[in-house]
């Protein structure tokens, strides 16, 4: 049983986050298309691309204000918050006697504010984080790097995850796979199942 940890085991919030930085609304719309929906957010995650250098290339690209933008960049790791529910289902996953892994998109502040934080990591046999291993969902890269890590059958594994490109490209291996939308249909989906 393989958890995606944003919008699945911490909560996301990318317009909170952008109105945590910024007043003006048309300034958090922009923080929002620019920032978290641009091609660098996917390096950050991967691990490449340092957030000093991120922020440097926003304020550049969107005009706002530089200062604002370290704020948002700062505020990401504490407005990841464990999903308790959600830390129900995998323990009832474990109890149901499968092994629980994570699979995630996350930067490296983030990744050291949760590990820090939180004690999720310890309910889970293993992770694959895109910031440790140089890949990010949905690239094929990240879940050959799963499988092979953990020896997992892709026939015998179920990925969990909040965004359907994400579960496209790992039933591309043919593992099954369960959109999340909520804690309470993303348990009884893995009941039909028979996971729990």
């Amino acid at each position: 049983m393989v958890f995606d940890l944003g919008g699945v085991l911490l909560t996301w919030n990318p317009n909170g986050i952008a109105a945590s930085a910024f007043d003006a609304p048309h300034d958090q719309a922009l923080a929002f298309e620019r920032v978290f929906g641009h091609p660098d957010w996917v390096e950050l995650d991967r691990g490449t691309l340092p957030v000093a250098e991120a922020v440097e290339r926003a304020a550049r690209r969107t005009g706002l204000d530089e200062s604002k933008l370290t704020a948002l960049f700062d505020a990401v790791p504490r407005f990841l918050q464990p999903m308790l529910p959600s830390l129900d289902l995998v323990t009832a996953v474990r109890e149901a006697g499968h092994r629980p892994f994570v699979l995630s998109n996350l930067h490296r502040a983030s990744l050291a504010h949760v590990d820090s934080a939180y004690r999720i990591f310890d309910l889970f046999d293993g992770r694959v984080v895109s910031c440790e291993v140089g890949a990010c969902k949905p690239e094929p890269l990240i879940y050959e790097f799963l499988l092979e890590s953990f020896a997992l059958d892709p026939l015998e594994t179920v990925f969990i995850d909040d965004m359907q490109a994400k579960l496209d490209a790992a039933a591309a291996f043919g593992i099954r796979t369960v959109r999340f939308a909520d804690v309470g249909s993303c348990r009884a989906e893995l009941q039909s199942l028979g996971c729990i």
